[in-house]
Order: structure tokens, then sequence, then C-alpha cells
């Protein structure tokens, strides 16, 4: 099937950003330490949810952003990255701040292949919630049902489920059906 809209993850199915996760980590539990919040033995997206809860998103935000950043700068090309452009619109909804997003697609020169970009920061919620998706699919004048959602993960399936749209996973994606 061929649909009227390519939404794609970013990080794992674009580019891989170098990024070291542990690093993140490690430092957004010593920036909750710093503002007295017990970081607790949960992972990154786990200290994000609680720096929501105890008012100081901001600083956590701004610290995995800068990380992401750094890494989109350094960020490997995928193969999925030199199908583009597409004849089809084409969106990026990403669990990365939308400016890391922005910054990898430049970076390696997809940027004027993307009409839509979608990040963690750009709307209310993070995937697997559907509404970042949802906006992309909006944005690109296109529907749910008509749109595929190709990434990289369990959670990108199961955004892609909750919003009504096919996916594909990228590593079987075949894009030679969506070639300009």
């Amino acid at each position: 099937m061929t649909h009227d809209a390519v939404v794609y993850d970013l990080d794992g199915t674009l580019v891989r950003l170098a990024v070291d996760w542990d690093a993140v980590a490690t430092e957004v539990a010593t920036v909750l330490r710093e503002r007295d919040v017990d970081p607790g033995t949960g992972d990154l997206w786990s200290m994000l949810e609680l720096s929501d809860e105890v008012g100081h998103r901001s600083a956590v935000e701004e610290t995995i952003t800068r990380h992401e950043r750094d890494g989109a700068d350094r960020s490997e090309r995928l193969p999925l990255a030199e199908g583009l452009p597409h004849g089809v619109p084409v969106g990026v909804c990403s669990l990365n701040a939308e400016v890391a997003v922005r910054d990898a697609l430049d970076v390696h020169g997809i940027e004027p292949h993307v009409q839509s970009v979608v990040g963690r920061d750009t709307v209310g919620s993070s995937k697997p919630d559907p509404e970042g998706l949802l906006r992309v699919i909006d944005d690109l004048d296109a529907s749910p049902e008509a749109t595929v959602f190709v990434g990289d993960s369990e959670s990108d399936a199961e955004t892609a489920r909750r919003a009504g749209t096919d996916f594909e996973w990228a590593r079987a994606f075949d894009q030679r059906r969506y070639r300009a």
C-alpha cells in the first residue's frame, strides 16, 4: 500500500544521534539533586517526568537538549535519509527536542525534504501519546488512515497504533514506493 504521507521517527530511523544517554541520565540526576530532588532509580525519561512534577522541567530539559544538539552535530546519517525526497509530504515526530531534530536534519541536508517537525517539547506530551504524530499529520494535510509512521522502537509502534496510522519498522521500510 502506498500512503498519502510518510512520518519518520528521527533517532535510529533517519539519523543516529551521537549521545551517551547514560551520561545524560547521570547529569540529569545531578541537576535534580542540586535542586533537593531525589532522582530515584528511574531512567532518563522517568526523571524528566519527575522534573515536571516537582517544577524543574526547564532545567532538566535544557540539560537533555544540550546533549541532543551536540549529538545532532556529530550524528550519523542512516540509509533511510538517502531515500528522500518523497513524492508525498514527509514529517518527523521524535522523542528528541525539536531544536535537536532540526539540527540533525540540517546537518545531513534533510530539512528541505521535511514539511513538519514535532519534538517532545513541541506539544504537551511525548510518544507513545499520539498527540505529536497527529500534529504532524495535520500539518501535512493528511489523515491518519492514509499515513505511515516509520520508526525503530516499540514506543513508535504504539504511537502509530494510538494515532490510527500504519506503522513500518525502519529496517524493513521500502521507500521506493514514495520516491519523488
